[in-house]
């Protein structure tokens, strides 16, 4: 067995760790293999690089985008050209997008009583990519909330009083784009779905027609039952199974690493070695 994490956010975009400061505690937990999927940018990725090399720790170039569902669907990218025109280009449009929305929040929260300025949240941010997690750090430090999840429960999660839906990419088009970017795409916690069995399963022949190549079966959100269930659809459907905690740290962190068989990927089509 061996410990890896193949999702994980920095300060590029919702989490609260440096790149570098992921790659040292990912030493310190003897962490085989690390990714780093910041939310629609890969901006940290050459930090990232730089300190894995530095501590000695496998890594491989990612992101994490958002599609369009009336759930949450999430597809990660693996192995990326990073420095492809294309994927930065559009993964510029989709901050834009997200920024938009960010600004029709921060209206919505102050119609509400509670003052909270892109400029904060741009500090707050203090990256490429501004989230939801932003808002409700800033929402707790002014005592609107006392804590972030009352924050997005009230006010930031799908039935809170200031959530805005934001335009996003559709599923094909994440797919494609981790391709074109010569990257593997992957549906992340599948768990977080909430959808039947049978929706489950039809997503997951729809996707695998575009281009999916894995799921990520092992999950900072899922229990062992699901983890077997969803080993046993990756299977089904010819699809590598990966494995990430989705840590961003902070009050609702899950735990960095997750523990897997060493035979779990073709880690040379990663472009890694262990």
């Amino acid at each position: 067995m061996i410990r890896i994490d193949m999702h994980v956010h920095s300060t590029y975009s919702d989490g609260l760790s440096t790149p570098e400061a992921l790659v040292r505690l990912s030493k310190r937990r003897g962490i085989s293999l690390l990714s780093l999927t910041d939310h629609d940018t890969v901006a940290g990725i050459s930090a990232f690089r730089r300190a894995c090399k530095k501590w000695g720790v496998s890594g491989i170039a990612g992101t994490e985008l958002s599609a369009d569902a009336d759930f949450t669907l999430h597809i990660l990218g693996y192995r990326l050209d990073v420095n492809l025109h294309v994927l930065e280009s559009r993964l510029q449009d989709v901050r834009n997008k997200r920024n938009e929305r960010n600004r029709l929040m921060c209206e919505k929260l102050k119609n509400l009583g509670m003052n909270i300025s892109m400029e904060e949240l741009a500090k707050e941010a203090g990256g490429e990519v501004i989230a939801r997690p932003h808002m409700a750090r800033l929402l707790v430090k002014k005592g609107y909330v006392p804590d972030e999840i009352t924050a997005f429960s009230w006010y930031l999660g799908r039935n809170g009083s200031a959530y805005v839906s934001r335009e996003r990419l559709t599923p094909g088009e994440c797919i494609l784009l981790v391709k074109q970017a010569g990257g593997l795409a992957v549906l992340a916690h599948p768990g977080l779905m909430g959808i039947s069995e049978k929706a489950q399963q039809k997503l997951v022949e729809e996707l695998v027609e575009m281009g999916l190549w894995g799921i990520e079966c092992y999950s900072g959100h899922h229990s062992e039952a699901q983890t077997r269930y969803w080993s046993e659809i990756a299977s089904k459907y010819g699809l590598e199974r990966t494995a990430g905690s989705d840590y961003h740290g902070g009050e609702r962190a899950v735990d960095l690493g997750v523990i897997v068989p060493e035979d779990l990927l073709p880690w040379a089509r990663l472009g890694v070695s262990l």
